[in-house]
Formats: C-alpha cells, sequence, structure tokens
C-alpha cells in the first residue's frame, strides 16, 4: 500500500485538506493512523482521482484516438514568419505547442481565447521521488 499523507493527498486532487477528511468522514476514503500522520490508501486516492475526473464535453460529433485533452487559456503566442509558439493554462499545468503561423492566425490563438490542446505522444517520461515507493 502507498500511503499518502493528507495534505498531500489533497494537493494531488486539487481539493482542500478539509475535503479530504469530508471524504474520510462519509467513507468515500479510509484513514489510516499507522505512523505517526494520517495518510490515505494511494491506489484508492488513484481510484478517486479518475471517477472525479470528468473531461469536459467540447460538443464536437466526433470520434478521437486521443485521449489526452486539456482545454485552458492562451497565455502567449509568439510568432515569426512561418512558425508559432502557443502556450496555455490548462488548471495547473501549462502547455506549450509549436505549430505553423498560419494554423495559429486560423484558430485565432491570442491570449485569453480558450482552446484545447490534444497530446497523443509515443514518448512518456515518469519521474518518481527516491524513497516514496
Amino acid at each position: 500500500m502507498s500511503a499518502i499523507r493528507i495534505k498531500d493527498a489533497a494537493a494531488l486532487l486539487g481539493v482542500s485538506d478539509d475535503t479530504i477528511r469530508r471524504w474520510i468522514t462519509t467513507g468515500v476514503l479510509e484513514q489510516s493512523d499507522e505512523g505517526s500522520v494520517a495518510t490515505v490508501d494511494g491506489a484508492r486516492l488513484a481510484a478517486l482521482a479518475r471517477e472525479r475526473a470528468v473531461a469536459p464535453d467540447d460538443g464536437a460529433a466526433v470520434a478521437r484516438s486521443a485521449r489526452n485533452r486539456f482545454t485552458g487559456l492562451v497565455t502567449d503566442v509568439q510568432m515569426d514568419g512561418v512558425m508559432a509558439q502557443v502556450t496555455l493554462q490548462c488548471g495547473p499545468f501549462e502547455v506549450t505547442s509549436l505549430m505553423s503561423a498560419q494554423s495559429a492566425r486560423e484558430l485565432a490563438l491570442a491570449p485569453g481565447a480558450v482552446a484545447t490542446a490534444v497530446v497523443k505522444a509515443t514518448t512518456v517520461m515518469v519521474e518518481t521521488v527516491k524513497g516514496t515507493r
């Protein structure tokens, strides 16, 4: 079992410590008091994160193979003659895309515009901190 401290669980799910404690009280999560700090089970927390993850409906009636969609606000657009660098703030995550300047203009990408970054990658790096396994 991977034990995660309540404050860290809250940060991972983007909720308050009080919300985690409320979920413990109502039985959504189970608290472990082993050790000196109260924790929750990492596997159950991961399942809860997945249950709570609801992708916003963009209204498009198309099927997609890319599952990683991040909707947010365009925060920066840098354009030269041929290429554009577009940065979006998607919740706590910053996503940057390189595209043709023509595409950026056609999509009317400018700071403040709402856009969705769609990511399909064959390589994804995963990191952990030593000693947290």
